[in-house]
């Protein structure tokens, strides 16, 4: 029986290039709405009996967990290999010690009915709270304890990727949007992924149904009831409308006629073949629809230069989606099925606690050396905003990334718009940056960091090399923003 290829994942996993992903049981389960487990779990017995056999879920997929691991019960029960277990932890931002971080894994491991979780995805909402640091090494001290066999990410970005593996955090997989329409993933991301050999999971690629046959020549929906068809439709908007989905539907239908397959088989085709993907993830609606056999025969498909060719041509008039990956959580556009997030970030507690001395905020991050030297991370006078020189140390004291200038570049600018954010502030409020270099040669990869996290608000900006900085310090960057009257 042909079933989907296994390719490794981190040093102890193989998953399959094909992965049954499970989201919709959120949908399935809105609003209170009931869905019969045991028939779930029937049908996802089925993806799995069918070679489908690595599955992807995550806390807050409604009984997702649940029913994942009825199915690995009743397959080891049976004599059966059970299937692969991919989920995620969501935690809001806050304190990430080691009891939090095992609690959520416990979580995880009680309703999936397991001892050991294969791979344990972490997202993190805001950059600026960098405990997520301290959440990552307590996953990795869970890994050593046996309690998740790989460390994947959600939704991180190429730069905060490369700052972990760079820093020695045994990341596996990030799991991102990657599909026709959305084709961040292949730029940075993919070299970042490719050179530290972490595995590239597509999510989003048949774009919530869209790119699939029946949508060609149908007419723009004007109401959608279900999240991930709500969640893809931003994305067509953002790509340059119905119209265009159509082109690319009509050129995805030409070609897979020449290969006697359905549209939908060329475009998972296509996404297998991008640079570090190692699989996609092709959600299913248990109970509802099992495209499985189909699914099946995408790997027949071995896409010709002229293929590929026409289909580039008809992506290269899809206006790009702006950003990085994951950006569309964190930033304008907000693509998810919800749609703005704005409120959701706003209401997230501060960075780091806030003083009022003298008639003044003042922000502190917890660095030893604040008491110790007398200062403050950050003050507010008015409407400016002093951000001290900061540089690249984590949570316990140590710096981050030693060796790499690029990596303790994105970690420094993200504490300073912590600072700049739990006083009031924003990144468009930054007026004046300063940036100190232990070796002249890093400017370029200090530059690019800076770009990235201060390009919005295009702030005047020093930049100075070849000076003694104290420890492991590769820069040190300080900061003045000015709050605009409302």
């Amino acid at each position: 029986m042909q079933t989907p290829p296994s390719t490794p994942l981190g040093q102890s996993v193989k998953i399959r290039r094909m992965i049954t992903g499970l989201w919709q049981m959120a949908d399935q389960e809105r609003d209170g709405r009931a869905l019969d487990l045991d028939a779930a779990a029937e049908s996802l017995a089925r993806y799995a009996r069918a070679g489908f056999d690595t599955f992807d879920m995550a806390d807050h997929y409604g009984s997702a967990e649940c029913v994942a691991g009825m199915v690995h019960k009743a397959m080891r029960d049976a004599g059966e290999t059970p299937p692969t277990i991919l989920t995620k932890w969501c935690p809001p931002p806050g304190p990430m010690d080691a009891g939090t971080v095992r609690a959520g894994v416990e979580r995880a491991l009680d309703r999936l009915g397991l001892d050991c979780i294969d791979v344990m995805q972490f997202h993190w909402w805001r950059y600026e709270d960098q405990s997520y640091i301290d959440a990552l090494t307590h996953l990795a001290d869970l890994r050593a304890e046996g309690l998740i066999r790989e460390i994947g990410l959600t939704n991180f970005d190429a730069a905060h990727l490369r700052m972990l593996v760079t820093h020695g955090v045994p990341i596996a997989s990030n799991q991102v949007c990657f599909s026709m329409l959305d084709r961040r993933a292949r730029q940075e991301m993919a070299e970042v992924a490719q050179a530290h050999g972490v595995a590239i999971l597509a999510f989003g690629s048949m774009a919530g149904g869209f790119l699939s046959a029946r949508n060609l020549g149908a007419p723009e929906p004007t109401e959608i009831s279900d999240w991930s068809r709500m969640k893809y439709k931003r994305f067509i908007d953002t790509a340059g409308g119905w119209e265009r989905l159509q082109s690319l539907l009509t050129v995805l239908d030409g070609v897979a006629r020449r290969h006697d397959v359905s549209l939908s088989n060329i475009v998972t085709a296509w996404t297998l073949a991008q640079p570090g993907v190692s699989a996609c993830i092709i959600g299913t609606r248990l109970t509802e629809r099992d495209h499985s056999a189909d699914n099946l025969r995408a790997l027949s498909v071995t896409l010709t230069t002229d293929d590929l060719a026409e289909i580039e041509q008809v992506l290269s008039t899809l206006t790009p989606i702006p950003g990085d990956c994951g950006d569309e959580y964190r930033k304008p556009p907000f693509l998810t099925a919800s749609g703005d997030l704005s409120h959701h970030l706003d209401a997230l507690p501060p960075p780091f606690p806030v003083v009022t001395r003298n008639g003044r905020a003042h922000a502190d991050s917890g660095s030893i050396w604040e008491e110790k030297a007398g200062f403050s991370r950050a003050v507010r006078s008015g409407s400016r905003i002093l951000v001290s020189g900061t540089t690249a140390t984590a949570p316990d004291g140590s710096a981050i990334c030693p060796g790499d200038a690029g990596g303790q570049a994105t970690f420094a600018f993200d504490k300073v718009k912590a600072a700049i954010l739990s006083l009031g502030g924003r990144e468009e409020d930054v007026v004046r940056t300063r940036i100190y270099l232990r070796h002249a040669q890093d400017w370029e990869a200090v530059s690019a960091a800076h770009a990235r996290a201060f390009g919005t608000a295009r702030p005047a900006n020093t930049l100075i090399g070849g000076v003694d900085l104290i420890g492991e310090y590769l820069l040190e960057v300080e900061a003045e923003a000015e709050i605009a009257p409302s």
